[in-house]
């Protein structure tokens, strides 16, 4: 009969115990990593790369400039931001956002609904109108509704995905490969 060596099998359970309890927090970092990359790159992936839908409009810059900057759903970087771990245990990971348009940007739909216009004060500016310069002169707008008929293209950035299912098995494959090794 052979002996068993126990302290290193209590050392393998012990690294076996930590890197079960660590690896949430490690998957939901690459879960939210994986989220900001579709900013970055501008396409959902899955098994293949879906580019997101372009703008219809080119932005303009504060001086009513065409600009370079058209990275789609960036303009202040707070839906970017948003994004983390909202809870993260053994039995599952939730990466989401708090943002209240995260969910139509990700998803896509319609907004028709009817919106209220508040009293404002409008600067004096130009403008084309049928291709001549117009001066706009200040003036007030009275408070109004307004109908609003929106589609908004889904543009993907959080959600299950192929590619992303193979980054969190890669790494609980090494991490426990490196905890038995140990």
């Amino acid at each position: 009969m052979s002996k068993i060596d126990l302290r290193d099998l209590t050392r393998k359970m012990d690294a076996l115990s930590n890197t079960y309890r660590t690896l949430p927090k490690e998957l939901g970092a690459i879960a939210v990593n994986f989220s900001k990359e579709r900013f970055i790159n501008q396409a959902w992936l899955d098994s293949t790369k879906e580019n997101w839908q372009p703008r219809k409009r080119s932005r303009r810059s504060v001086h009513n400039k065409k600009t370079t900057n058209q990275t789609l759903l960036v303009q202040t970087g707070r839906l970017k931001k948003s994004i983390r771990v909202i809870s993260a245990d053994e039995s599952k990971i939730i990466v989401g956002s708090d943002v209240p348009y995260a969910q139509i940007q990700n998803d896509g739909g319609v907004i028709n609904k009817t919106v209220n216009v508040k009293q404002h004060d409008v600067k004096q500016h130009s403008r084309k109108r049928n291709g001549r310069d117009i001066t706009v002169k200040e003036h007030s707008v009275k408070a109004h509704t307004r109908k609003m008929n929106t589609t908004i293209p889904s543009r993907r950035f959080l959600g299950a995905s192929y590619t992303l299912s193979k980054r969190m098995m890669n790494l609980i494959t090494a991490r426990f490969v490196r905890a038995l090794k140990s």
